[in-house]
């Protein structure tokens, strides 16, 4: 057996040991699922860090120190500051690293603020008002079905927004309640929330019973190959 071989033999042999203590959760909690839940965990931060270093540390702060501009020198010097103030957090002295984590927090939320604003807002607003353009159809949907579409979708969409809508009125000798048509709007929207997480659901266990008949099929082969080389 050559080295290619071997090596295809050694990946191969792993990935069947390994799939069994997965699959030995199926009688409980026990250390040989802990175990293969303990190298993955293992495996995935020594990645994480390997991919840290050679991704971000060597080509964003170290190289520019030594081979950069004198405004990437700069730059990479705030930068290591930065660096050395957050693992402050880490010591006695954590309370100087805290402005660190406020920028790192206040970025961090901007970019997600602007995230959904572009990446979800305004395409939803967008694909709402497509939906009822009729001159943009080239499908050959009928005009009629495709206003059925934008009026499903603007209806889900407005009463799915009214479902987290908070806003109560005030009666005397009546505790604070929305008003009956919110009220409604806001089931109608709750029923396009469960039907969206349904999908979702059926789309997650699809996609771990394909990976479960992966392993099915996997675990066969193996078998099979050894006994045929045997």
């Amino acid at each position: 057996m050559n080295m290619a071989n071997m090596a295809d033999f050694v990946g191969a042999f792993l990935g069947f040991v390994f799939t069994l203590l997965v699959f030995s959760y199926i009688l409980g909690d026990n250390p040989l699922f802990r175990l293969a839940a303990h190298i993955f965990i293992g495996v995935s931060a020594g990645y994480a860090a390997i991919i840290t270093v050679y991704n971000v540390l060597i080509p964003k702060l170290i190289s520019p120190l030594l081979a950069g501009s004198t405004e990437e020198k700069y730059l990479s010097i705030a930068l290591l500051i930065l660096s050395l103030f957050l693992f402050a957090k880490i010591t006695p002295l954590k309370q100087a690293g805290n402005w660190v984590m406020a920028i790192l927090v206040g970025i961090g939320a901007a970019a997600a603020i602007g995230g959904a604003i572009t990446g979800t807002l305004l395409p939803q607003m967008l694909g709402t008002i497509n939906s009822f353009d009729t001159a943009s159809s080239s499908d050959g949907t009928n005009v009629w079905m495709r206003f059925l579409n934008g009026g499903i979708v603007v209806l889900g969409t407005v009463t799915t927004l009214i479902y987290f809508h908070f806003g109560t009125q005030s009666k005397d000798g009546h505790p604070p309640q929305r008003a009956a048509f919110i009220d409604t709007l806001g089931k109608i929207g709750q029923i396009f929330i469960a039907t969206t997480f349904g999908v979702l659901f059926a789309g997650v266990y699809f996609a771990a019973l394909a990976a479960l008949i992966e392993r099915l099929s996997f675990l066969w082969d193996f078998i099979a190959d050894l006994l045929v080389s045997r």
